[in-house]
């Protein structure tokens, strides 16, 4: 075994201690009856909050229900155009490019504050403000530019020539996109569509400012709870606000694997 190999091994190990320790650290608190100083585990352990978080009554089950439509959403607009205005990007040169990518990246750029109050009196007019699709619209500002950046690099990938060739043998346009492009964009697809449900599901201030606290998703619920002071129950929502992430990544990086 060479040193090289050693030292990655050891990296992986750090790497994987700071991501799983907090991981447990939740796990022990949201089955915990109180975990007081200098005590290095629990005195009593007990499945209340994980019980009230299954409960109609905590609005927990519909709040999950809420953030998966809305980010499911949000991740399916997001790759519809995000895809032909990667492509474009990516395989076509025209006057003003660098401004077109520019106003792209100004949601991305501008703090998420100044989003949200620039887009919140013309929700208003259109009678959006504290709905669903009002909350939808204002995730589409930051998720849009990350998946157009992931299918970007994806598009500046791919060779045109197999459409080319494709249309030669008589394929039509719908089946070079269904037989030849989209399998050869796939990985970027269900890397950009992740971004875009992750971005989503995470937004707390776009959704308080355009919901107006009537559309209650994930993000608001564990807020609340941290502010109550319960720490079981906030730990019980981090662990189900985390577990997307996870299993996102796990599904995206054995597609990946299983693509190469």
């Amino acid at each position: 075994m060479t040193t090289r190999s050693v030292a990655a091994r050891f990296g992986g190990l750090i790497l994987g201690l700071i991501a799983v320790v907090p991981l447990l650290v939740l796990a022990v608190w949201s089955v915990s009856g109180g975990w007081l100083w200098p005590d290095l585990l629990p005195r009593a352990w007990t499945l209340r909050a994980w019980r009230y978080a299954a409960s109609p009554l905590s609005g927990v089950p519909q709040s999950l229900a809420e953030s998966l439509l809305i980010a499911l959403i949000v991740a399916a607009l997001a790759l519809l155009l995000s895809v032909p205005a990667a492509r474009a990007i990516a395989l076509h040169s025209f006057r003003g490019k660098q401004a077109v990518l520019f106003v792209l990246l100004l949601p991305v750029l501008a703090p998420p504050v100044a989003s949200a109050m620039g887009v919140h009196s013309l929700f208003i007019r259109l009678g959006l403000e504290e709905t669903v699709w009002g909350v939808i619209l204002v995730h589409l500002i930051p998720a849009v530019p990350y998946s157009t950046l992931m299918m970007t690099g994806s598009f500046s990938r791919f060779e045109q020539d197999q459409e080319a060739v494709a249309r030669t043998l008589g394929a039509s346009t719908r089946d070079v996109w269904r037989h030849v492009t989209l399998p050869a964009l796939a990985p970027g697809i269900a890397v950009s569509a992740a971004f875009a449900f992750l971005v989503s599901w995470s937004q707390y201030l776009l959704t308080l400012l355009t919901g107006g606290g009537q559309v209650r998703t994930l993000p608001l619920s564990l807020a609340a709870f941290q502010r109550s002071g319960d720490d079981a129950m906030a730990a019980a929502l981090a662990l189900l606000y985390l577990a997307p992430a996870v299993f996102l990544f796990l599904a995206v990086s054995r597609f990946l694997r299983a693509d190469a």
